[in-house]
C-alpha cells in the first residue's frame, strides 16, 4: 500500500487502494487503519490517502552513516557535471535509489527519487552493479541482451543506459562495492550532455572512490 500510494504521486480513495492491491475494500481498510496509527499515512480533507511525515523519519534512518559519507561527493559531482547525481543499492532484485542530489546551478535538471526502483541488471546504476558481481552472487538471470551490456561494462567500468528505465533519459554509472560487501553504484541521470560518456564515468569513478574512502574501505 505504502508502494502504491508513493507511485501515485497524488493522494488515493479507498477504493483506488482496493482495486490496485486486488483486495477487498475491508481489508483495505484495515491495512490503512494500521499505517495511520504508525502516522505512516494521512487522510486529506476528502477522505483520500496519503503518505505521512512520518516516513521522512523513517527513510533518514536507512544507512544513514552511508548517505552522510556519500552526500557531500554526490553534490559536488552533481554541480561539476550539472546532471542529477544518485547513488543506489541493490535490494534483493531490484536496484533502489538511496539518495540523490540535483545540480544547483543547472537550468533543467532529470529528479531521481529516493526510493525510486527498478530490476537488477536494467539501466546504468543495474548494470554497472550486476558487472561488479560474479554471476554466482546475482539475483536472477539476464537474457542474452543485458548480459551482453553487463559484459560491456564491466570490460570498460562504467556502464550507460539510453532510452532504457524512463524514455528519453540517459544515465552512466560506475560500480561502488562498499565496506560491507553490499553492491551499489554511483550514478548520474540527465537528458543530454556535450561530455562523453567516458568523460561522466571519469568523474563519478573519482566520487565511488571518495565515497569508500570515507567510509573506511
Amino acid at each position: 500500500m505504502l508502494e502504491l500510494l508513493a507511485d501515485a504521486r497524488e493522494p488515493l480513495s479507498i477504493d483506488e487502494l482496493a482495486s490496485r492491491l486486488g483486495v477487498h475494500r475491508s481489508v483495505a481498510y484495515r491495512l490503512l487503519r494500521t499505517l495511520e496509527h504508525h502516522r505512516l499515512t494521512v487522510r486529506d480533507a476528502a477522505g483520500r490517502i496519503a503518505l505521512g511525515a512520518r516516513l521522512a523519519a523513517l527513510a533518514a534512518g536507512v544507512a544513514h552513516d552511508l548517505q552522510a559519507e556519500a552526500l557531500p561527493e554526490l553534490t559536488s559531482a552533481a554541480n561539476e557535471l550539472g546532471m542529477t547525481c544518485f547513488l543506489a543499492v541493490l535490494d534483493a532484485d531490484e536496484v533502489v535509489t538511496l539518495t540523490s542530489v540535483e545540480p544547483r546551478h543547472a537550468i533543467a535538471s532529470v529528479a531521481q527519487r529516493p526510493g525510486s526502483r527498478h530490476a537488477f541488471g536494467l539501466g546504468a546504476p543495474g548494470k554497472a552493479i550486476a558487472a561488479a558481481l560474479p554471476e554466482s552472487r546475482w539475483p536472477g538471470a539476464l537474457d542474452a541482451a543485458r548480459r551482453a551490456d553487463v559484459d560491456e561494462a564491466r570490460a570498460r567500468g562504467f556502464a550507460i543506459s539510453h532510452d532504457e528505465v524512463i524514455q528519453g533519459l540517459r544515465s552512466t554509472a560506475v560500480p561502488l562495492v562498499l565496506p560491507s560487501g553490499q553492491p551499489a553504484a554511483v550514478a548520474v541521470v540527465y537528458v543530454s550532455n556535450a561530455r562523453s560518456d567516458a568523460q561522466i564515468a571519469e568523474r563519478l569513478t573519482a566520487a565511488s572512490h571518495t565515497i569508500r574512502g570515507a567510509l573506511g574501505g
